[in-house]
């Protein structure tokens, strides 16, 4: 299935199936920040925005799914003086702002703006998701496979191992009864009896206890993560916690040590026992080991994204680029995740000692660490498909407020439930392909085509806030990975080499080594769109170079199958 079958156009625009023309608007000056105003023909349909000039050879056009809307504001009134003083102002979630100036007569602009508020907030303006109406435009066409099959908790597990003698599964949560915010599948200890697991989900925020996250394949060290404990002010005590993570440490073979990694800062940890949260203490827990990994929570997440927002907006003073980029401490936070993830790899790797995961709920933080050092340790993951489980498994399947974080469809979702989580887990992935090109099967492309439809709500798979509330939607959309793990010619990495990157990834965490993604948070400077059409350009001689290596990697796997079996190769 192609990612974007035509239909019908509007002007030399394609619509997607399902989708239609909601209002127009001629005689419309884009006020650009790098080409100066631009007249053309604004519209706006069920799925996205489009501005095509009229005055410019060619003819050019700008497309935003109306998913990227953060918000549409109205500039000047009837009377307002001064040319491009009568508008839009809509802020984009990527990077991106459409001012738009408007004829004064005749009250264009506010048909359109009542029109495109409606179709960018479904759920504030009672609409269907369009992800919805396309699925059932798609259906009526052509037999289409929703993809929703690809991720199955239950077969992931049982590639790391489970169950086993040390590790089960738990029918506890079959309709998220015990915990609406994890997976219906959870794997703890095979030690550990339900009415354990159920005492120490009273004791665990949200009822997010340790679950089995990662399985080292050869000395079965254990990842596991979860939510903080509810100790307090008074220090409450829960036995079968103790004993839980007693279990978790005893299942390892290797060694009995565990160690317990706080991603908050010690006195954030401290000040959530105010509200009635907390952490491990040392007298409680005997023989573990606790660190604070000391990053930041979502407020100073959602602060830094702001001040490199503003920076990539400004049109001047390139002088003072590097100061703003340091100043927004971006690239800091990115070296932090990326310096906690690695000593979570060290631990579980190298020292082969089981490590606990969490933060406060569990769900932000903690999804970033153990996803990047399951992609640092396990090379399925960084495959195509691999990369797809990881994301279903560590963000989806555990309840990562995909919703919540983008502000999804909603005009009131409040700028405090927002936070670039995902995004700083997918830049730290494209730092790590930067310092191994050859180690990951998918290209940039790919990362830019997820976080591309992280917004554009055109798929099933970013909506929501939790498995339990996507379900309602697996029969009515169409998951992303049914698409983008099938277009492997276009995402491939002709680099890649799984036989010289087989084992554990240790990238080096310093900020000299780190990079300004340009490609995603600048895609819309014309510069970076240049660049990206070059690369669409070289594509043809991509595929046919990972054609050759695909050939020349059969040609190895027949020599060495040959090698094992002492058989010579005919």
């Amino acid at each position: 299935m192609s990612l974007y079958p035509k239909s019908d156009e509007i002007g030399d625009a394609s619509l997607l199936p399902g989708e239609r023309l909601e209002a127009s608007a001629n005689d419309v000056t884009f006020v650009c920040p790098h080409h100066g105003p631009i007249s053309g023909i604004l519209y706006v349909t069920t799925y996205k925005l489009t501005f095509i000039t009229t005055e410019i050879e060619p003819l050019r056009k700008y497309n935003a799914p109306v998913g990227f809307i953060t918000s549409v504001e109205k500039v000047g009134g009837v009377s307002s003086k001064g040319e491009h003083a009568y508008g839009l102002e809509i802020q984009l979630k990527e990077f991106h702002v459409f001012r738009l100036a408007f004829k004064q007569e005749g009250h264009s602009r506010r048909e359109f703006y009542e029109t495109l508020v409606q179709v960018a907030f479904p759920l504030s303006s009672g609409r269907d998701w369009f992800a919805e109406t396309y699925c059932t435009s798609l259906r009526a066409e052509e037999e289409v496979d929703s993809g929703w099959d690809f991720f199955d908790m239950r077969k992931e597990l049982e590639r790391i191992g489970v169950p086993s003698k040390e590790w089960r599964i738990t029918e506890l949560n079959e309709n998220y009864q015990f915990c609406a915010t994890y997976s219906s599948v959870i794997a703890v200890p095979a030690s550990v009896t339900d009415a354990q697991v159920e005492a120490v989900g009273s004791f665990r925020c949200r009822s997010r206890i340790p679950a089995l996250s990662w399985l080292h394949p050869e000395h079965k060290s254990s990842l596991t993560r979860g939510a903080q404990p509810l100790v307090g002010q008074f220090g409450k005590r829960c036995k079968e916690d103790e004993a839980f993570l007693a279990a978790i440490s005893c299942a390892s073979p290797r060694s009995e040590r565990l160690v317990v990694m706080d991603a908050r800062p010690r006195l954030n940890a401290m000040a959530n026992k105010a509200m009635g949260g907390g952490y491990e203490g040392d007298e409680d827990y005997p023989n573990m080991e606790f660190m604070f990994l000391d990053i930041p929570n979502i407020i100073a997440m959602r602060d830094s994204l702001k001040k490199l927002r503003d920076m990539c907006l400004a049109t001047g003073n390139d002088g003072r680029w590097l100061s703003q980029l340091d100043s927004s401490h971006w690239l800091d936070h990115i070296r932090l995740l990326l310096a906690s993830s690695l000593r979570i790899v060290d631990l579980l790797d190298r020292c082969q000692v089981s490590v606990f995961v969490h933060c406060s709920d569990g769900w932000d933080r903690t999804a970033q660490l153990c996803a990047l050092a399951m992609l640092m340790m396990d090379p399925y993951y960084r495959t195509l498909s691999g990369f797809a489980i990881l994301i279903e498994k560590e963000w989806l399947s555990f309840g990562h407020k995909f919703q919540a974080r983008a502000g999804h469809g909603d005009r009131n979702s409040g700028e405090e439930r927002r936070a670039p989580i995902f995004l700083q887990f997918m830049d730290v992935v494209w730092q790590m392909t930067l310092q191994f090109p050859s180690a990951f099967e998918f290209n940039e492309e790919y990362l830019l085509s997820i976080l591309h439809h992280l917004h554009s709500c055109l798929f099933g798979t970013f909506l929501h806030n939790s498995e339990k509330e996507r379900r309602s939607l697996y029969s009515s959309t169409i998951s992303l990975w049914g698409v983008l793990t099938t277009e492997r010619e276009k995402y491939s990495n002709c680099n890649y080499s799984s036989y010289n990157h087989s084992g554990t990834l240790y990238p080096t965490a310093s900020i000299r080594r780190l990079q300004f993604w340009s490609r995603y948070y600048k895609r819309w400077h014309p510069s970076i769109q240049e660049r990206a059409e070059h690369a669409h350009s070289s594509s043809a001689a991509s595929v046919t170079l990972l054609g050759a290596c695909s050939a020349i990697e059969k040609k190895c796997a027949e020599l060495q199958r040959a090698s094992d079996e002492k058989q010579p190769v005919v």
